[in-house]
């Protein structure tokens, strides 16, 4: 089940052109990558684990320390794990950056990146293993979006079989699905040793609690909206 695009039309702006940024600085860092791990093996193996989030190396200072739980968010492991979160950004992100502004919705999807990496360094201290993606950030702007926007409507693809459908969810439901799903891999990644994921579960809950905040970051008008409980 991947997400395609929001249904509802914008109230201030038609373009969103930071969240289009975003998308086009994440495919740009990717064919970056492939380009080393063509030509120069050593160099990507030491891109990322400089600009990625090794938690030892952050704790520690070192390499690129504590702004590696920025530039970590602008690194992914293949085309499938860029274009996943990609997807998902461009769903959720154009009603939110509408409602922010595109300067304060860079600084909330930082914010929720930074955050989720935060949380996801704590549960996983003892790691030296690069932690990349903007899957917390894009988790944060699915929280903001059950906020703001808990009807709105998503576009899905759903695969069955050798064929697809397209099918409009109400936002509510596509959210909390994801949000749930990570629960309980999360909580093993706590509670039982040795447990191996490539996936940074914590990561997507720590953005998704740090979402919950984008009130701090609404326009004026939006906030005054919110605050009034109108819609936005």
């Amino acid at each position: 089940m991947i997400p395609l695009t929001d249904l509802q039309p914008n109230r201030y702006t038609s373009f969103p052109i930071m969240t289009l940024t975003l998308i086009v600085v994440n495919m740009l860092a990717l064919v970056v990558q492939f380009l080393l791990l063509e030509f120069n093996l050593d160099g990507y193996i030491e891109l990322i684990y400089l600009f990625g989030s090794v938690p030892t190396f952050v704790i520690n200072q070192q390499a690129a320390g504590a702004l590696a739980t920025v530039t970590s968010t602008f690194l992914h492991g293949g085309m499938l794990h860029l274009a996943s979160n990609m997807l998902a950004l461009w769903a959720f992100a154009q009603r939110i950056e509408d409602a922010c502004g595109p300067w304060r919705f860079l600084a909330f999807y930082l914010f929720c990146g930074v955050v989720a990496d935060i949380i996801s360094t704590m549960s996983r201290s003892t790691e030296a293993i690069p932690g990349i993606g903007a899957s917390g950030a894009v988790y944060g702007i699915m929280a903001a979006y059950l906020i703001l926007y808990p009807r709105g409507r998503i576009k899905m693809l759903i695969f069955y079989g050798f064929g697809f459908w397209r099918v409009p969810f109400r936002a509510y439901w596509v959210i909390l699905f994801f949000f749930l799903a990570e629960i309980p891999n999360a909580l093993d990644v706590l509670l039982i040793d040795d447990v191996e994921s490539s996936v940074a579960h914590w990561a997507h809950l720590g953005g998704f609690f740090a979402g919950t905040l984008i009130f701090l970051f609404l326009r004026p008008d939006a906030f005054h909206r919110f605050r009034n409980e109108l819609p936005i």
